[in-house]
């Protein structure tokens, strides 16, 4: 039978659209628990009440054709409205539909209860002010396993009166049209998939929303509350943060943001005890932890509101899993990189720090062979933060306190002892044997593609031995003085930009400038356009020894580029035109293979340049899925507030620039705004980060973003008036920290194909690095000790930097 409710159909209550047919199923009834017909909203409260959980009588209003057998029709439709205003009225939320007595009531008896309603103002009876109803949607589509569609729909709030009643289910079945998803509006289906929830509206003393487990952090051992004062509506709409509570499985308070004195704030010790009890028993009903919206009422009494799955959980790092960041070693690798890249450069780097932990005894030797210290994530290099000891300990005391054993420090004390004496002359001799024989080298069209593959190899070597001597220099030199080597190259470029001189011509003139320059197998980046004075340049013998060392190390790798360029360049002469330019996406160990006369790789036309990411969180940890997780480091750091941040809502780490919303949408945005409004849900998809100065992570707005893995950081304060549009900025969804970034964020092509590379010649100036009379006055240096070959067994053990580094003992204890 079909109904004719005044204005359901968008035309002012002129007509009705008389095949729109709704028939009433009670909350209690096997039609509103079928998720197919009720939605997954009603059907998981049906669930709930018929399990005996704390949940408000009502009706859900359904497609006719769906429910045979269930009233319908306009009657049907205002007997049950009016049996649940008279219940609400009465006080009694057991009469209504859906509720143990609600057959007892009929129209008659439910008309007598509205029209002895008591006034808004408690002042008597008032037929005019009849109670407050909630009207809320209960799509299939939403409250689902895999997306909550949190928001996306309309529900109305404080509905009183039979016209408003009937407005309000007009709007909330208009928005299925609105919000439907992937752009189906459901033809076949007249109420596109949309259910009708109507309950009583409960006047909360406080409210909020529950997690059954840490969305953010990926842990199921912990319960996540955010509560107000009052309903949970200002909480999932965004406009305001409330009160965060992180509590055990067994209702031990963990931690309150923003931190109150006890017994303040909306929850108390007794209401926090019944929602962990709520918690526990959703999640033995549905199987699983929940997303829970609950009310507390001025009686004390809890009342679930709605339950549904939680979508986009974290994922939680292994226990045990190493404590990663970019930190030291970004600096010489700053980019992502290309298979061949991370062996010639990320390997012998590895090698390098592994050697300089194993003289100066800062970590067991055994580890060492266990764990590389350098290791690549996502194509970007990252380094144990806790073997480098680039992290306090987790309590102060523990700075104090070396446990390396008494053996083990007392022979690193006395090679360190003598280390710090030599140190400077090995470094020396050194760098003049590496200047030598980068000065010996042909133009590598003039070698042979054997001897290409053997200065590649040294480079290897020898890059290994700077790394290590660099890594001990920074750690035992105190008293090394000098200039640095990218000050030096700025005032060079100073000077020679009013030469007019192209780049290529000042890098081969001063090859102090590619310290300006990451590595790289592709396209050279330009030299910065703009510089300003930075004094006169001195040459690079008045650099300290460990900025020396450092020039060194991006002189070989720019020495192994040159060649690498024209081993690939031969190669391609007899290689298919699909696989030409790929040199950078072979492993070092493959290239030996074809320069050896084997067979190229199987599928390397089919091979993908690795993808340009988003920079790494400055500590993270690697998660079961190989995703990086952020973390905090040392005690209290990353909460609200510090340094610019706010809280974690999750999503990872993004890196983009600041849009408002309005104007033209930039290539990777980060959108900053006051509150998370809902209506902005449209433009989560490609956003690189997410900003709000209020909001709680448990909103509805935050819950989408995770589902999108959009970073987003809730809390943070003045964000829309200090990070304004055009900004550069990192957002880290697990920390909340909120960074700006001074150089442009852009994500460069791909390496560009080295068929017809631009030729980088050995700079002849490299042998001269240090002015002839400072070379005599030195003393006669030691022997320079050199490391093994990155794929050697040295001292410490194999490294294995042919292979991918990641992922080798991730999930073991640092």
């Amino acid at each position: 039978m079909g109904i004719w409710i005044e204005g359901i159909d968008g035309n002012d209550g002129n007509d009705g659209i008389d095949a729109m047919a709704l028939a009433v199923a009670p909350l209690d009834s096997v039609v509103a628990a079928d998720p197919s017909v009720a939605g997954a909203k009603a059907a998981n409260l049906a669930r709930a009440a018929a399990a005996g959980l704390p949940v408000l009588p009502g009706f859900v209003l359904v497609a006719a054709d769906r429910a045979p057998g269930a009233p319908a029709g306009t009657d049907a439709l205002r007997a049950a409205w009016e049996l649940l205003v008279a219940s609400e009225a009465s006080g009694d939320r057991t009469g209504g539909p859906g509720g143990p007595g609600g057959a007892r009531r009929t129209g008659s008896a439910g008309r007598a209860a509205i029209d002895t309603a008591p006034t808004a103002g408690g002042g008597g009876p008032g037929p005019h002010d009849p109670a407050a109803l909630v009207v809320r949607s209960s799509s299939a589509h939403e409250d689902t396993e895999d997306s909550s569609m949190a928001g996306r729909f309309d529900s109305v709030l404080d509905v009183r009166g039979w016209e408003a009643f009937t407005r309000a289910v007009r709007q909330v079945l208009d928005s299925a049209l609105r919000a439907a998803p992937d752009g189906d509006a459901g033809a076949a289906d007249p109420l596109h998939g949309m259910a009708v929830l109507v309950q009583p509206m409960l006047r909360a003393a406080a409210g909020g929303v529950m997690f059954g487990a840490d969305p953010v952090e990926g842990r199921y051992d912990h319960i996540l509350v955010s509560a107000v004062t009052g309903g949970p509506d200002r909480l999932v709409d965004g406009s305001t943060q409330g009160v965060r509570y992180q509590l055990t499985r067994r209702g031990r308070l963990l931690h309150t943001e923003p931190a109150a004195p006890h017994g303040t704030g909306p929850l108390g010790r007794r209401r926090l005890a019944q929602l962990v009890r709520l918690a526990r028993r959703t999640e033995k009903v549905y199987g699983g932890p929940q997303d829970v919206e609950f009310g507390f009422d001025d009686g004390g009494r809890l009342w679930l509101f709605q339950a549904r799955p939680i979508t986009a959980m974290a994922a939680r790092p292994a226990r045990g899993a190493r404590l990663l960041g970019p930190g030291p070693v970004a600096e010489t690798l700053p980019g992502v990189l290309q298979p061949l890249e991370e062996d010639l450069w990320l390997a012998p780097m590895n090698q390098g720090l592994t050697l300089a932990l194993d003289i100066a005894g800062a970590a067991p030797r055994r580890k060492l062979r266990r764990l590389p210290v350098a290791t690549a994530v996502d194509g970007r290099a990252a380094a144990d933060l806790l073997l480098l000891g680039a992290v306090p300990a987790a309590h102060p005391v523990l700075n104090f306190i070396n446990p390396a054993p008494g053996a083990r420090r007392a022979a690193a004390a006395w090679r360190v002892g003598r280390l710090r004496t030599a140190l400077p002359l090995l470094a020396r001799d050194l760098m003049a044997d590496v200047d030598r024989q980068l000065h010996h080298f042909t133009a590598p069209r003039q070698m042979l593609s054997g001897e290409l593959l053997t200065a590649v190899a040294w480079g290897r070597t020898v890059l290994a031995s700077l790394h290590a001597q660099e890594s001990l220099a920074g750690a035992l030199l105190d008293t090394d003085a000098g200039s640095t080597a990218a000050g030096e190259a700025l005032a060079v470029l100073a000077e020679g930009r009013e030469s007019g001189r192209s780049d290529l011509e000042l890098v081969r003139r001063h090859p102090v400038l590619l310290t300006l320059l990451p590595p790289s197998l592709g396209k050279r980046p330009d030299l910065p356009e703009h510089v300003g004075w930075n004094g006169v340049p001195r040459g690079v013998g008045f650099l300290s020894v460990r900025e020396g060392l450092r020039l060194r190390i991006r002189w070989v790798q720019e020495m192994q580029t040159s060649m690498v360029r024209e081993i690939g360049s031969r190669i391609d002469t007899h290689c298919a035109p699909e696989e030409r330019g790929r040199i950078a996406r072979l492993r070092w160990r493959e290239l030996m293979a074809v320069a050896d006369g084997g067979a190229r790789p199987t599928g390397l036309a089919e091979r993908s340049p690795r993808p340009e990411t988003a920079p790494l969180p400055a500590a993270f940890r690697i998660a079961a899925d190989g995703s990086p997780q952020a973390v905090r480091i040392g005690r209290g750091g990353g909460g609200r507030g510090a340094d610019g941040g706010g809280q974690g809502a999750g999503g990872g780490h993004g890196t983009g620039t600041a849009w408002d919303g309005e104007g033209p949408r930039p290539p990777h945005p980060v959108l900053v705004v006051r509150t998370l409004d809902p209506a902005l849900a449209p433009l989560l998809p490609g956003l690189a980060g997410l900003v709000a100065e209020t909001g709680s992570v448990l909103s509805h707005l935050a819950v989408l973003a995770r589902e999108y893995h959009v970073p987003t950081a809730v809390g943070v304060p003045r964000a829309v008036e200090r990070l304004t549009p055009g900004t550069v900025l990192t957002v880290d969804g697990g920390t909340g920290a909120v960074g700006t970034v001074e150089a442009p964020y852009a994500r460069p092509a791909a390496p560009a194909p080295v068929a017809d590379p631009v030729p980088v010649p050995v700079p002849e100036p490299l042998a001269v690095s240090e002015p002839p009379a400072e070379r005599a006055a030195e003393p006669v240096p030691v022997a320079a000790r050199t490391a093994p070959p990155p794929d050697s067994t040295g001292p410490t053990g194999p490294t294995g930097p042919d292979g991918d580094a990641r992922g080798k003992g991730e999930g073991a204890a640092a």
